[in-house]
């Protein structure tokens, strides 16, 4: 995946595009950059500011683009009407996720956008962006007004949606006690996420938080879901922060297995569905998601124990581990040899009426008649299931969106659904619900 930073050079590495580029790695993501000015700056202070040559920005974009297959664009500082218009005539037609951040000031004092240019700010990359992610100041300069209640928030949120934009995300509020929470108005939708408060001033803390909410957005989540990744991969930078100069502590972003982290996620949003426990199979359920190219079931993350139904609620039982599933796994990395995109997988209880809904809302249907299965593969610990998955693929005239099977003597009925991602898998999960 390749993700493009588009924005300011910090020197002391903490914010701009060299904080993106390591967010970028951390997540197994190339990070590619286009460089709109040089900030002189460390964590104590804020020196000048040379925004690069129109001649030189088109450069860069002219190289990047003519080589590379962009994922999503990440847009942060841009200082001048200039820069702005450029930038806007070279991505105004991009089909990709894009992220804006509206960086006004450095954590260390410098204004990072000249006053002029703010109008075109509004009218030109606003309306280009898939989400804005605004903290407290940027949103209250943007708009020209005060969050000092629910209720200007709101409004707020609402003006800055006006300018062009479906989503808006403001970070840093303070709304309850010893928290810090996120405002998103995500079309009409209005809700907040939050996390315990850290008291702990830093530098990079929102240019963490958009690049890590570009790499949740190009990997297809929601915006919702997005958030909560972007917010806990931003507090863990806020924890991790180390006083590296003699100033602000700097944030730092640790290389994350992002299969895991994903996997979590998808598993967390699992959880929080109303009546998902009603799907849980008497076995139980487990929830995978592989590296690319599994071989076998230590390259499958899963639970190493079961996800359970405890009366109308869901409990992980057991931690993720690679090896951790067994059945699932291996029906997934049975699909996975005929459809190498497909790398995620949930079971579920098997339910007539269930897969009636998942036909109609368009899913692709397969399934096996486990009474068929020959007696050498029952014999065969392993086998039925590298069969099952076999039989209903070769059924199928598509890749199969769910497949299921009655069960048999002794052998409970199952329901398995595969995608490409576990929040794909989620989203799948949800038509049952619609």
């Amino acid at each position: 995946m390749n993700l493009l930073s588009i924005g300011g050079s910090d020197p002391s590495c903490g914010a701009g595009i060299q904080s993106d580029i390591k967010t970028f790695d951390s997540l197994n993501a190339y990070g590619l950059t286009i460089i709109t000015a040089v900030t002189s700056q460390n964590t104590s202070r804020f020196g000048i500011i040379e925004p690069v040559s129109k001649k030189i920005l088109q450069n860069q974009i002219d190289s990047i683009f003519s080589d590379f297959k962009i994922n999503g664009i990440k847009i942060g500082m841009v200082y001048n009407s200039d820069i702005i218009k450029i930038i806007y005539n070279e991505i105004k037609n991009a089909n990709i996720p894009i992220v804006l951040d509206p960086v006004i000031r450095s954590t260390t004092g410098g204004s990072l956008i000249e006053k002029s240019a703010v109008k075109d700010f509004k009218n030109f990359l606003i309306p280009l962006a898939t989400v804005i992610t605004p903290n407290k100041f940027e949103a209250e300069f943007l708009s020209k007004n005060k969050i000092d209640s629910r209720k200007s928030l709101q409004k707020i949120a609402q003006k800055i949606q006006n300018m062009g934009t479906e989503n808006v995300v403001i970070t840093g509020l303070e709304i309850k006690n010893n928290q810090i929470s996120d405002f998103i108005l995500e079309g009409k939708k209005q809700y907040t996420v939050s996390s315990k408060k850290i008291l702990k001033i830093n530098h990079g803390s929102g240019c963490n938080y958009a690049a890590s909410m570009l790499f949740a957005l190009a990997n297809g989540k929601p915006i919702k879901e997005a958030v909560k990744f972007s917010k806990q991969f931003t507090v863990n930078s806020i924890k991790n922060a180390k006083n590296i100069g003699s100033g602000v502590a700097i944030t730092q972003v640790k290389n994350e297995d992002v299969i895991r982290v994903e996997l979590t996620h998808a598993i967390n949003s699992f959880i929080e569905i109303k009546d998902a426990y009603k799907k849980i199979p008497e076995c139980q359920t487990n929830f995978v998601f592989s590296k690319k190219n599994p071989k076998s079931i230590e390259d499958v993350l899963g639970v190493s124990g079961r996800i359970v139904k405890t009366g109308n609620r869901i409990v992980v039982a057991g931690e993720l581990s690679y090896g951790g599933s067994k059945h699932v796994a291996t029906a997934l990395i049975s699909m996975n040899k005929k459809y190498p995109e497909i790398r995620s997988a949930i079971n579920l209880k098997y339910d007539r009426e269930d897969i009636s809904k998942l036909t109609k809302a368009g899913l692709v249907i397969s399934s096996y008649n486990r009474s068929e299965e020959p007696k050498k593969v029952k014999s065969k610990e392993g086998s039925s299931i590298v069969w099952g998955i076999k039989m209903a693929i070769e059924m199928s005239e598509k890749q199969p969106d769910v497949i299921y099977h009655r069960g048999d003597f002794g052998k409970e009925p199952m329901t398995i659904v595969f995608a490409k991602t576990p929040s794909l898998v989620i989203k799948k999960f949800l038509r049952l619900f619609n």
